[in-house]
């Protein structure tokens, strides 16, 4: 619910977080157990910013939390959060997006995508009336592609998993390495259901035996399976990038500069953890509206929606560059950390990487390359 009192710029705003639990596949390992409150501690971080400057400006913002399981009435608590107010944090699978989006109530809403990386919510299946600060998974790929580039890591291997989240990360790495130069990796499938706990020096070597050499071992797994057996175990004594190793991630607690460690300190000190990918997308989310309103004095989907889409929006997104959107497609641009476990590598894009708009437009869907119309006026 939006209310408007008190002197000409006061608002009050009210952002309903939307969570669809998705089931998670059994892995070997519960080293990485996934905490409860992922991406809502995101939105609440922001929440807490946007009320720290808002209280100088006569703003309030509220946040509505709505979570279901996939039998539930999905659609039926859409509506019931649409009722209350336009502005909607969705972090649930692309399909169940795609159904609310196309909702007759949400038409003239704003809705924020934190969660789904399929590519064709950006192209094909986009939506005008959704953003997405979760990135592209090609995003992450081109970040990925363009460290082998500077690298002169050209000779590649690939190893992907077998469900569907491994197979949409190797299907994107092989559309980037050909849109950045490089020849196509020799692959091979992981479908082991042995327990890598007990044998992984023995049966990684001889798995990856046959991939040759290679500059560098790409893995795909990005529900964490079988992965964090590879390093150290295979036959070449190479690097390996992908979902292991070197990491494309949205954000990671190594990232300390351009006051990140500030934005890591504050999450930290309030949820009791380290600040994950998914909430930094939610934390984005909120972010933008409470940066639009407090620079348009607006309340209202239709111009916040404008203002986020054109050239005077910015955000401050501690990544070394204002953060803004793509007009063309409403994906948030945004750099992407290259990281290991213990320190940020590179944030892509990197040097030489040029674009005649934009140079984050290295990364991921470039307008020629998108086929959304939804966003054309």
């Amino acid at each position: 619910m939006i209310l408007i009192c008190g002197p000409a710029w006061a608002v009050d705003l009210s952002v309903h977080y939307i969570r669809v639990e998705t089931p998670t596949p059994p892995t070997l390992s519960n080293l990485d157990p996934i905490p409860d409150d992922l991406g809502l501690a995101g939105a609440q971080t922001a929440l807490d910013d946007n009320n720290t400057t808002g209280k100088f400006l006569g703003q309030t913002y509220a946040l509505d939390i709505t979570e279901l399981s996939p039998q539930d009435d999905v659609l039926g608590a859409a509506r019931a959060a649409l009722a209350e107010t336009p502005f909607l944090i969705l972090d649930a699978p692309s399909d169940v997006q795609l159904a609310i989006a196309d909702l007759p109530e949400a038409q003239d809403a704003l809705l924020f995508n934190v969660s789904a990386e399929t590519p064709d919510l950006r192209s094909d299946a986009c939506r005008g009336n959704m953003l997405h600060t979760a990135p592209s998974v090609s995003m992450r790929t081109d970040a990925l592609a363009q460290f082998f580039v500077t690298r002169r890591w050209t000779d590649l291997a690939m190893i992907f998993g077998t469900y569907e989240d491994d197979r949409l990360f190797a299907d994107a790495m092989r559309v980037s390495l050909q849109k950045f130069g490089i020849s196509e990796p020799a692959e091979k499938e992981w479908a082991f259901d042995a327990d890598m706990r007990r044998n992984a020096a023995q049966e990684v070597p001889l798995f990856t035996q046959d991939l040759g050499d290679y500059d560098a071992l790409i893995v795909a797994d990005e529900v964490d399976d079988f992965g964090r057996y590879i390093p150290f175990n295979t036959w070449q004594a190479r690097p390996v990038a992908g979902t292991e190793g070197l990491t494309p991630k949205v954000w990671a607690p190594v990232v300390e500069q351009w006051g990140a460690a500030q934005l890591q300190s504050r999450f930290t000190e309030a949820h009791g953890r380290d600040m994950a990918s998914k909430d930094y997308a939610a934390w984005a989310a909120v972010r933008t509206l409470g940066e639009a309103v407090t620079r348009t004095t607006a309340a209202d989907a239709p111009t916040l929606r404008a203002f986020i889409l054109s050239d005077a929006f910015e955000l401050a997104g501690f990544k070394g560059r204002p953060l803004t959107y793509r007009g063309w497609n409403g994906q948030l641009r945004q750099p992407i950390p290259l990281v290991h476990s213990r320190a940020l590598v590179a944030s892509a894009p990197l040097e030489g990487f040029l674009h005649q708009r934009n140079e984050l437009d290295t990364l991921g869907l470039d307008k020629p390359n998108s086929n959304c119309t939804a966003f054309e006026d």
